[in-house]
């Protein structure tokens, strides 16, 4: 090692260059990295908390998307906003020439009522599907905000040693928009984010989940499912509760129908090749318990990693669904709707970030992982875009990914002291690609 490496390694705060391998250049500039990102993390905690407090459902992040177009512009980037409804992007220009990237954070919250202990939970109601709902940061969007954030202020006070130019993407709508509206990165592409002079060539984003306090995850090529939505509904012929052959009951025929197109990942398919999910999450039928309803309506997700065997699951549920409800007189009518694609990593992009993802967590705390089932419309992004999309682990300590409650759990809980590692994997990524060889 000589006395420049020792140097750029002492300025960083990490003791030996195979830790970092960060460029040389970034890294000979950038000696109070270290001390900005630590300097930050206070503020980046309000901002999680702040907006935690105040959770907003997809296509309404009005006051989340006030509170980032104001951090961007006291930081003197080009704002624009009303972006798919709400979102949000900020453009840092550098000082020196180079290439055009994105950093992505989603803003939207859930219909789900907060049951974490905590003096900031959410206790904001609204509408939702007709219905009035608690609403929650319960997948962590709010940490995505909060670590972007923190990230934006980190680059803005090194724009001077910038190469190139860095976008601040600031999504609306990841968890899906109302029905009847458009929204998330789909309606963002549309709008034309990845098109003209100043597109970008590279796109970087994150992910909390339950995994160990600090950790990144990573994986090449399919890291996230395609993820379809799903509704089947199953029309009888409304009767007396006491007469049910004078109808067509269509309740247990939408039993039927759930118990047979959950298992057909499981005996049908060869999961072997990819692994498969098909998942009813919500059922409505009926208003009284002594009358038989015409109507049962059943949701659900599809989840797949491989494109043929995903045309197979789907055209398997049609046909299942039609003739279990065709052998009890019923009808049923059966709608597959896409929402992402899967989230695919670029494996020379993952080979190229792994030394930044290795100084911002360290070398022993960068995993790789395997596929997870759950989706992201970041899948977008990357259709057009390579991307690449990592896992953050915000697990209390002491508690084991099977033990904390999972994202979209009304339990589900950040522990704070990832965010500073968040800030370090954007800030680093933008500036280990940014400032790396052109090939």
């Amino acid at each position: 090692m000589n006395s420049t490496t020792r140097s750029t390694a002492k300025w960083l705060g990490i003791g030996s260059l195979a830790a970092i391998c960060l460029s040389a250049t970034v890294a000979a500039q950038e000696a109070g990295l270290d001390a900005a990102i630590n300097a930050v993390e206070p503020q980046v905690i309000a901002w999680r908390r702040d907006i935690h407090e105040h959770p907003e459902l997809s296509n309404r992040e009005f006051r989340t998307a006030a509170l980032v177009a104001d951090h961007l512009r006291r930081l003197g980037l080009d704002v624009r906003t009303g972006i798919a409804h709400t979102g949000v992007i900020g453009t840092l220009v550098g000082g020196q020439p180079g290439p055009v990237i994105a950093l992505r954070a989603d803003m939207d919250a859930l219909p789900v009522t907060e049951q974490v202990d905590l003096p900031f939970a959410s206790k904001v109601r609204a509408e939702y599907d007709g219905a009035e709902v608690g609403v929650m940061h319960a997948c962590g969007h709010d940490a995505h905000v909060a670590i972007l954030m923190g990230a934006a202020e980190v680059l803005a006070a090194r724009r001077e040693f910038i190469k190139g130019t860095i976008q601040f993407f600031f999504q609306p709508a990841e968890e899906g928009a109302p029905a009847g509206e458009k929204g998330g990165a789909k309606l963002m592409i549309e709008e034309g984010v990845l098109d003209g002079d100043n597109a970008p060539e590279a796109i970087f984003g994150l992910h909390v989940f339950p995994f160990p306090v600090g950790m990144i995850v990573y994986r090449a090529e399919g890291a996230m499912a395609a993820a379809d939505w799903l509704t089947i509904k199953v029309t009888g012929r409304q009767t007396h509760g006491s007469s049910p052959w004078l109808g067509v009951d269509p309740i247990p025929v939408a039993a039927q129908i759930i118990n047979a197109i959950q298992a057909i990942p499981s005996r049908q398919l060869d999961v072997t090749k990819a692994p498969a999910v098909v998942t009813i999450g919500s059922i409505h039928g009926g208003v009284r318990g002594n009358i038989i309803p015409d109507t049962v309506e059943l949701k659900g997700t599809i989840r797949t990693f491989d494109r043929p065997m995903q045309a197979d699951l789907h055209d398997r549920i049609r046909r299942t669904a039609d003739l279990i409800a065709k052998a009890a007189g019923a009808e049923a009518e059966v709608v597959i709707e896409p929402y992402s694609p899967v989230t695919y990593n670029d494996p020379n992009l993952v080979t190229r970030m792994l030394p930044a993802l290795r100084w911002a967590a360290g070398e022993k705390r960068v995993v790789p992982a395997r596929p997870i089932m759950a989706s992201e419309d970041f899948s977008y992004f990357q259709e057009r875009v390579q991307g690449l999309y990592v896992g953050l682990g915000v697990n209390a300590p002491g508690v084991g990914p099977l033990q904390a409650a999972a994202n979209h759990s009304p339990l589900f809980f950040v522990n704070e002291d990832a965010l500073v590692v968040g800030v370090r994997a954007m800030v680093g990524m933008a500036l280990h690609y940014t400032d790396s060889p052109r090939d």
